[in-house]
């Protein structure tokens, strides 16, 4: 299980049973799901898979993930994780919408690669973008990540894979 972390106004808690409803919830908000460059997931599924958190990821320690949260409320979703995406470890964030527009993009990503470079000794991450996520391409510039590489999805979706030296992160 990883540890819990905080930043200056939030804590990434690891997922309890209770923090399901609030799982799902952000992952069925359409708009999340979009700018996450991910189709909406039936409500079933995602309950499946926020068990699977909890008896395989944690027990396994597969990877690490976490909910966020803001003063006692669920602000979102956090992930330091490989994947097949890119050569190393990926951020995975989404925030629930009324946390959007508040700096706690910046304060997530920021969390995460300290995390990765002092917990997990790696000396780069990566995040993968939607081409059409200004705001978020705009969080990655301002913290230093370099544009890698396009890739493009079967349905021609393009998101833009980014790479930060975790020593060099702003």
């Amino acid at each position: 299980m990883p540890p819990v972390l905080r930043t200056e106004r939030l804590e990434f808690i690891p997922y309890r049973p209770e923090d399901e409803d609030a799982f799902v919830s952000l992952l069925r908000d359409a708009e999340v799901c979009r700018w996450m460059g991910q189709d909406l997931v039936p409500e079933p599924q995602l309950r499946t898979l926020f068990q699977a958190i909890l008896s395989d990821v944690y027990p396994q320690r597969l990877f690490d993930v976490w909910g966020l949260w803001l003063d006692g409320a669920y602000a979102g979703h956090a992930e330091v994780k490989k994947t097949g995406n890119v050569d190393g470890h990926e951020l995975v964030a989404a925030l629930v919408p009324q946390f959007w527009g508040r700096g706690l993009g910046t304060e997530v990503v920021r969390g995460l690669i300290r995390y990765a470079a002092d917990e997990l000794g790696l000396k780069e991450v990566y995040g993968l973008v939607g081409a059409e996520n200004v705001p978020s391409l705009a969080l990655c510039e301002r913290l230093g990540f370099r544009h890698l590489r396009d890739s493009v999805d079967e349905d021609g979706t393009v998101a833009k894979v980014m790479v930060i030296s975790t020593a060099e992160a702003g």
